[in-house]
Order: structure tokens, then sequence, then C-alpha cells
């Protein structure tokens, strides 16, 4: 089954929620990252989540979201989009440690660390982009986008999202939920979907046994009448292309590609995302120059 997600509402609307099954994508991502473990479940809860809050998106509209802790993974970078395609890297994608945390689990917390900042930017197609930026309050990622919706979108959530990561470092399920609370919410429901969640297994550990979006939000929102609205496939892509890097070279001036040209005979980029090299001739760069 590919990876997608569903968009619905329940109990008589006060509520909206996201389920998604992402495993086919984040292995792809992590593939092309050549992730270790460790690395692989902070990627991939990091895109399981970009993914779904780009279906939050429009149009065209598309976000960018950045986490930088002080562990050793470094930067983690996701893009997504309103299409269901989504990419991201890390900034050191070997990192893994044997010692699991408390609970059992590969220690993300240790990888992203806990100190440092969540940004998320929208490009919503205006002049200016929406800019959001909240201190990382746990480095387990899904807790710190909790905070981030209700620090800097004023919206109460419920994030989750987890990555089961097999011995040869292929990915064996991942997937993840937002549940937000719309105005007027009664305090009983917030109440009920609070216990429910304590109880719950893992979001990874469903999607592993096989349940599917519908399925994980009919556990999740026990007795709340979920009304799927829609349904969207979800997919790595990179939009990287040599034309792109082009640009990007042409942008840095003549006296630039100039040095490129007398002492490299050439250039080669190397897109961050997918790892795709591009070269570039002398002729090519002549081409770039003065443009």
């Amino acid at each position: 089954m590919s990876d997608y997600l569903i968009r619905a509402t329940a109990f008589d609307g006060n509520v909206r929620a996201y389920a998604i099954k992402s495993t086919e994508t984040v292995n792809e991502a992590c593939r092309k990252q050549d992730t270790w473990a460790t690395a692989s479940a902070a990627l991939g809860r990091t895109i399981t989540i970009g993914a779904m809050m780009g279906a939050m998106l429009k149009g065209d509209d598309q976000l960018t979201i950045k986490i930088e802790g002080d562990g050793p993974i470094g930067a983690i970078i996701v893009d997504s989009n309103a299409k269901g395609e989504v990419r991201g890297y890390v900034k050191n994608p070997h990192v893994h440690f044997d010692e699991k945390n408390e609970k059992g689990k590969l220690d993300v917390k240790r990888a992203v660390g806990t100190s440092g900042f969540v940004s998320v930017v929208k490009d919503l197609g205006l002049r200016d982009y929406f800019t959001g930026q909240v201190p990382i309050v746990s480095g387990e990622i899904s807790e710190d986008f909790t905070y981030y919706f209700a620090r800097s979108e004023q919206i109460p959530s419920a994030v989750g999202a987890g990555v089961i990561v097999n011995p040869d470092l292929s990915i064996q399920a991942s997937g993840g939920f937002i549940i937000q609370m719309m105005p007027g919410a009664e305090e009983d429901t917030i109440t009920q979907i609070e216990k429910r969640l304590e109880t719950i297994p893992p979001i990874s550990s469903m999607v592993r046994d096989g349940k599917t979006p519908e399925e994980i939000l009919d556990v999740l929102l026990d007795g709340g009448k979920v009304n799927v609205l829609n349904k969207m496939p979800i997919a790595f892509k990179c939009r990287c292309s040599k034309e792109r890097i082009g640009n990007a070279i042409a942008a840095l001036g003549d006296e630039e590609i100039r040095k490129m040209i007398e002492e490299d005979q050439g250039a080669e980029a190397v897109c961050h995302f997918c790892n795709t090299r591009y070269h570039f001739t002398i002729g090519e760069l002549e081409k770039l120059k003065s443009r």
C-alpha cells in the first residue's frame, strides 16, 4: 500500500485531525541520505510531520521546517507542499546510539539535542513569508511540534510521529498524526482525547501492524464519529534540477564563476536532499556569466 494521509473532523467538527502512513516516503529519504538508525528516526519523524503540515496548505503553497538542536545530528531540514510532496535531509546522517532511551526506543532526543530551535517558514505566495520559531522543548520532535502549534499558531494540538528501523537500516514502519482542537471545543472532549492518547500503542507499532490512517484515527478518536474529508498520496520528491543549480551559480556573479573556470576547470554541485550530482563544464559556466 502506497503512502497517504487523510484529513478528517470529529466530535461534531470541534476536532480537526490528520493521520499518515509514511513508510515508503521515509525509506526513500533515508536511502538517499544514507542515514544510520537514530538519524533515520529523527529525519523520519520530521518528514512525517512535515507532510501533514503541508496538507494544511493550499494550491502552490509550501513550507520549510528547520530543527537546529545541539545534538550530533546537526540541523534537520524538511520541505513539503500542499500536493503531498516532501523531501528532507540531516546535516550529519551517520548518527546512531546502541543504547535505547528510557522507553526502549531509539534515542532521538540525544541525537537532536534539547537546546535550540524549531522553525517553520511558510511560502503562501505573498510578498512576505510567514515564519514561526519556538525553542526545542524535548528533542523528541513530536512534543516539539505540539509546543510549536500551541505557541506559534495558537492551536491546541497533539502531535505524534514514529519510525521503526530494520537491522539493515531500511524502514519497517513510519506514520503519524496531528489532532487539533477547534475554537469552542468542550473541555470534556479535550479530556477524553487526552486520556485516550495516554493509552494507545505507539503510532509506529500501529502502522507496523497494518492499521491504515483511517483506522488509526478511529483508535485515537474513539467515540468521536470520525468524518474523513479527503485522502492525499504522499511521496518523496526532490525539486532540484540542473537549471535550478545553474541559476544559483549565476547568482554568485561573474567573478566567482571565473574562479571556477580558472581554478577548477568546471564545477560540481550536489543536492542536499537527494544527493544528485550536477557537473558544469567550462562552456556551460561561460554561458552562465552575465546572465
